[in-house]
């Protein structure tokens, strides 16, 4: 099938048994160092690059192909006198086999390298045979996935169409390749550089039943050059994870985040948290989050920041859960959560490991909106207190109240009280309804808990809102201040005897 092949690889995987059954069918392999060497050494002989060209491999291998001897091979027209010509007067023939992939950019960067050291891995030579190679794709048959060997040895022939995938997957590896480069090279650059483009790459984890409704279709990806994410998660066992069981994870672990180092369990509810709790230890934060609102935490989503027992694991099946995801499981654990075949277990043993260049991206009509994640970056001695500073634990439960919801869709109020989640307000389109639907839950699921604290993810315009916690029992308001009320807002709290906590900062997720 093909009679000259051009064979330059980092990834060697399934090589042979592709190149050597068309070598012994007579076709040339032109190649380069390693890959030379390796092919040499599983009985198929080679032109070494330097032959082809005339020219020596230099400067440790950065120039072996970046050579005309090459690019005429690859860029030759099949319909163009001329260019044959060229290659006569050269004795060269053309290229109608390319087999290249890239050096491993992306894994290097689990190394931590220093600069010098990973940008030894930005490949030029290859990208540059390999989009010569794929432009001319009439004639050329371009190869840069080892997952494409076996159906094309399975062919007698590659049909103009076989060509053209070969090609689209090629300018599609090299531009991720490239953004993956982008963005290293730019991930330490302050404001002061404008980024004017915004490219990313990605790379299909699963292909998903369907999306949020069975009526549209939906796949996984992962964001290639991310050092952290829930592909990384192994699913020990139930049914397999839908888009929705995704979005829900992702929630639940961008808020146990929130709270390292505390014993947190987290509970999600269509993207929102519906219980968060702090324990003396794992398994009393798991009891307090599932019974800060045991109505929505059906069906839900769990995240705990440690171990699984058998003591948690009886709780977790002790109702109807969707999926639970943990750094770790007991072998008991294991064995009792084995019992309810189609719950979702994940073990993430770095689901606590953010990666602090992660950027937030969504989709509109015709493009896409990116921002950095909202980091709840300020700390507690940033915190006003108009009316008098809080008791250190007034204090812990502010500060759970405040992170809390600041992952809670806006408009959004936390209740809060004895390191728990007592009532959430969230997706209101105004803040009083949000505050009315946090007490409706506190009261109704928690009536007995008298030392409540409300958070607000932004300024209250009215008083209004601080009259409806004061009759509610709530003694401290959190909140980020700004709005031309302020004044209004502090004299009426003051007046009701409820004390406020000014952050300067606004925490709305939409």
């Amino acid at each position: 099938m093909f009679k000259n092949a051009l064979v330059s690889v980092s990834d060697k995987s399934g090589l042979i048994e592709f190149i050597l059954p068309l070598f012994k069918n007579g076709m040339r392999v032109v190649s380069t160092g390693g890959t030379a060497k390796y092919l040499k050494e599983n009985g198929v002989e080679v032109v070494d690059i330097q032959d082809q060209t005339g020219f020596p491999e230099v400067m440790d291998g950065r120039v072996k192909t970046l050579h005309p001897n090459v690019h005429m091979c690859l860029l030759a027209r099949q319909e163009n006198l001329e260019d044959q010509k060229i290659l006569d007067s050269h004795d060269l023939q053309v290229f109608d086999l390319v087999v290249g992939n890239l050096y491993p950019f992306e894994k290097s960067l689990e190394k931590n390298l220093e600069f010098s050291e990973q940008i030894e891995f930005i490949d030029i030579g290859g990208p540059s045979f390999l989009r010569s190679a794929a432009k001319n794709s009439s004639r050329i048959a371009t190869v840069c996935d080892p997952g494409d060997y076996k159906w094309i040895s399975e062919k007698s022939e590659l049909t103009q169409n076989d060509k053209l995938y070969l090609a689209s997957k090629v300018f599609a590896h090299t531009s991720s390749y490239d953004s993956i480069i982008a963005e290293y090279l730019r991930k330490d650059l302050d404001k002061n550089y404008e980024q004017k483009d915004h490219t990313f790459s990605a790379e299909k984890v699963n292909h998903l039943r369907y999306g949020e409704n069975p009526q549209q279709q939906a796949t996984w990806f992962r964001k290639k050059g991310s050092t952290t994410g829930l592909h990384q998660a192994k699913i020990i066992q139930g049914k397999a994870l839908s888009f929705n069981n995704l979005l829900d994870l992702e929630a639940s672990v961008a808020t146990l985040r929130r709270f390292p180092q505390s014993n947190a369990v987290v509970s999600v509810k269509h993207n929102n948290p519906c219980g968060v709790a702090m324990g003396q230890d794992l398994n009393e934060s798991l009891k307090k989050s599932l019974a800060a609102d045991p109505m929505s935490v059906f069906g839900g989503i769990i995240a705990i920041d440690g171990e699984v027992t058998k003591d948690m694991a009886r709780q977790l099946t002790s109702l109807f859960l969707e999926c639970v995801v943990a750094q770790s499981y007991s072998t008991e654990a294991l064995e009792l959560l084995s019992q309810k075949k189609n719950f979702r277990v994940l073990s993430w043993p770095e689901l606590m490991q953010a990666n602090p260049s992660e950027k937030d991206i969504r989709s509109i009509s015709g493009g896409y909106l990116v921002q950095d994640k909202d980091p709840l970056s300020e700390t507690e001695s940033s915190w006003t207190f108009p009316h008098g500073p809080p008791s250190d634990e007034v204090k812990k439960n502010l500060s759970l109240a405040w992170k809390v919801c600041a992952q809670l869709k806006s408009n959004a109020i936390s209740i809060v009280g004895q390191e728990q989640t007592l009532g959430l307000g969230m997706g209101q389109v105004n803040r009083v309804d949000a505050v009315k639907l946090a007490i409706d839950r506190a009261n109704h699921f928690h009536p007995q808990v008298t030392n409540r604290v409300m958070a607000s993810d932004a300024f209250f315009p009215f008083p209004d809102s601080v009259e409806l916690a004061a009759k509610a029992g709530i003694q401290w308001i959190i909140q980020p201040g700004g709005s031309i009320k302020d004044k209004d807002v502090l004299k009426r709290a003051q007046e009701l005897g409820v004390k406020i906590v000014l952050t300067g900062t606004r925490h709305f997720l939409h």
